[in-house]
C-alpha cells in the first residue's frame, strides 16, 4: 500500500532510524534502495517524488491513480523484517489507523477482496499534516513511506520552526475538532 507520511512523521522516523545500530541502518537503507529501484523500473519513483514535493494541495482523485499503480507493484514495506515491523514503536499514524477485521489472507488482494476495516473517525496523520501546513506555510504534504527518510534529509532546513507546547496542543485540538466536525457533516444520517 502507498502509506502516506506527514512531514513531522518523516522527521521523527529519520531520528528513530539514526538511533539504530549502523548495521540496522545499512540494512534498512538497502531495503529502501531496493524498493526505490523497483519503483523506478515501474515508472513510479518520479511520480512519487513529485507527489511529495508538489507545492499545491492534491485531491484524493489526483492521488488515487498513483495509489493504484503503487499497489499493483505488490512491494513489501521496506521496514518489514521477517514479517515484523522493524519500526513498530515509531510507525506512522497511517499504520496505527489501519484497523482491519478481515482474515489476513484477504489482504493479499485488496482490489478483489472485500476488506472490512473499522471506521477511524480521526486521522492523526491528517492532523499532523495540517499542523505542518500551518507551521511551514505550504500544502499538506503526502510523503510516500519509501521516500520519507530522503524527504526529511532534503527538507531538514524546514524543520526549525516550533511552537510552544500549549500552542501545539491548542492548534492540534482545533484541527482535531475541525476534522471530527467535518466527518460528522459527511456521515450518512
Amino acid at each position: 500500500m502507498l502509506v502516506p507520511v506527514s512531514p513531522p512523521e518523516a522527521f521523527s522516523l529519520k531520528r528513530a532510524i539514526s538511533r539504530l545500530s549502523e548495521v540496522q541502518q545499512t540494512h534498512i537503507q538497502a531495503r529502501i534502495t531496493d524498493t526505490q529501484a523497483k519503483l523506478n523500473e515501474a515508472g513510479l519513483l518520479g511520480r512519487l517524488v513529485q507527489l511529495s514535493e508538489t507545492p499545491k494541495q492534491l485531491s484524493d482523485e489526483n492521488i488515487e491513480p498513483i495509489n493504484q499503480a503503487y499497489y499493483a507493484q505488490r512491494l513489501p514495506c521496506p521496514f518489514l523484517e521477517n514479517e515484523v515491523c522493524s519500526i513498530y514503536e515509531d510507525r506512522p499514524a497511517a499504520f496505527r489507523e489501519l484497523l482491519v477485521t478481515s482474515p489476513a489472507e484477504l489482504c493479499q488482494d485488496l482490489v478483489t477482496n472485500p476488506i472490512q476495516s473499522l471506521p477511524v473517525h480521526l486521522r492523526m496523520g491528517t492532523v499532523l499534516g495540517l499542523l505542518w501546513k500551518e507551521l511551514a506555510d505550504g500544502p499538506v504534504r503526502l510523503i510516500p513511506l519509501p521516500l520519507a527518510l530522503e524527504w526529511a534529509e532534503r527538507h531538514q532546513s524546514e524543520n526549525t520552526d516550533t511552537w510552544t507546547g500549549i500552542q501545539l496542543l491548542e492548534k492540534g485540538v482545533n484541527y482535531m475538532w475541525e476534522f471530527l466536525n467535518h466527518n460528522a457533516d459527511d456521515a450518512p444520517s
